[in-house]
């Protein structure tokens, strides 16, 4: 007989708790667990820099994670290793904006390889990607929290364990509903 943790997430609900805009909870089928949010809010508006986590209906693209530290989670999305050079354009003057990058050792930017463990495992979504916007929004994630579930730049965040639960089950088809 196959449950229904073996077949895909057709959807995730993420919303403000109550009390408290920079968290929230994830909810997945009957499995609720708490997030963080951006430092704005939840944010139908989003732009460039607001600390607002964007309200809308996503998808994810794919899963990036640390090779380095991580082995591969089990999950349906297509995955990318994290290496050195990986970062993301936030700039909006930039053609590339909201877009990965690489960039040599010399070159500042939104490097994926943070010395902590909020990027070890990040679930790109499709904010702001077709069309890209400039200054509507760049690098918004599904990422691990911090220890004290402080507020992201404007991304969902997780304990691990909830990431990789999540992961298995999480299809580029799969929904994410924000707000």
């Amino acid at each position: 007989m196959t449950e229904s943790r073996d077949h895909p997430l057709s959807a995730i609900r993420v919303r403000a708790a109550a009390g408290d805009p920079r968290r929230g909870w994830l909810t997945a089928d009957s499995w609720t667990v708490p997030v963080a949010l951006g430092r704005g809010g939840i944010l139908a508006n989003k732009r460039e820099g607001d600390g607002g986590t964007p309200r809308g209906i996503f998808h994810p693209l794919q899963l990036w994670w640390r090779a380095d530290r991580c082995s591969r989670p089990k999950t349906l999305l297509p995955t990318r290793s994290i290496r050195p050079q990986d970062a993301w354009c936030e700039d909006p003057s930039d053609r590339r904006y909201n877009q990965p990058i690489r960039l040599d050792r010399e070159q500042a930017g939104d490097r994926l390889t943070r010395e902590d463990h909020l990027y070890d495992f990040i679930v790109e979504i499709n904010h702001n990607a077709a069309p890209r916007i400039a200054g509507r929004g760049s690098a918004v994630f599904l990422h691990l929290a911090r220890s004290n579930f402080s507020p992201t730049a404007g991304c969902v965040s997780m304990t691990k364990t909830s990431m990789l639960r999540l992961l298995r089950r999480m299809s580029p088809q799969t929904k994410i509903v924000i707000g």
